[in-house]
């Protein structure tokens, strides 16, 4: 199986990484037409393009100013992100063979970069594939990707033999995914706490539970979709009476 992760806005630049393995993004070339026109916006402009703070703003242009197709000096993105579901993966802490698991079979969608594999190199960089971002292929992000990043993800799940795609993404990023063009199904895992007397989605767990089942299936060294359903991490279980086909329901009851 093929599992898809949203990256983070949020970045860790200074914890070491724990491996020196790395590879380059496959769509180098096509970050470099982002940043070209990113480059045209002064601070102000992507201020007001992100909804971003004056200091996020200019930190975020002098990265664009620093963007290079030279990534010999960028960290590997399962290094450098930051935000609830990394906390979730803690990446830092897998051995090597569940780092080359993830390395194979775990891919982040990346407004910027397309599509990740877990050790491909990124400079620090903030653009949200729901930016509405005009650039030469359109108006926005989704339109500038089009099929590429679906294209992309059918070759990975050739050459991996994957039955299925697990959807991990926030429906921003894989709103950047064309499902009925995938050769595989999607099985989009959902996470529920206990909370006013009803199950519901908290966003903060359901993030981190993301990236939990990551991790899971990475120590695991999970290769059919269907072992998912084993997963117990924090308390979660998977409630088959909830669940159906292509969403499948994880719930617990007390928020660890």
């Amino acid at each position: 199986m093929l599992i898809v992760l949203s990256p983070a806005k949020s970045l860790d630049l200074e914890s070491p990484s724990t491996t020196e393995q790395h590879t380059t993004p496959d769509f180098i070339a096509r970050a470099a037409e982002l940043i070209a026109v990113l480059r045209g916006y002064s601070p102000g402009q992507v201020a007001e393009l992100m909804d971003l703070s004056d200091s996020l703003a200019m930190l975020n242009v002098a990265r664009y100013a620093h963007w290079s197709e030279d990534h010999a000096e960028a960290r590997q993105a399962i290094m450098s992100f930051n935000g609830d579901v990394y906390a979730g993966l803690d990446a830092r802490t897998l051995a090597p063979e569940a780092i080359a698991y993830a390395q194979r079979h775990l891919r982040i969608l990346s407004g910027l970069y397309g599509l990740l594999r877990p050790l491909d190199r990124m400079h620090p960089y903030r653009l949200e594939m729901g930016t509405r971002l005009k650039n030469p292929r359109g108006n926005n992000l989704y339109a500038f990707w089009g099929d590429s990043v679906t294209q992309a993800l059918n070759a990975q799940l050739a050459q991996t033999g994957a039955s299925a795609l697990v959807n991990l993404a926030s429906e921003e990023y894989f709103k950047s995914v064309k499902p009925k063009l995938l050769d595989a199904p999607v099985i989009t895992p959902q996470f529920e706490d206990w909370k006013n007397g009803k199950y519901k989605i908290i966003s903060f767990f359901a993030k981190r539970a993301r990236g939990l089942m990551a991790r899971y299936a990475a120590q695991n060294g999970v290769q059919d979709p269907a072992q998912l359903k084993d997963f117990d991490v924090d308390g979660y279980a998977y409630d088959a009476s909830a669940s159906n086909e292509t969403s499948w329901v994880f719930r617990r009851r007390l928020a660890a």
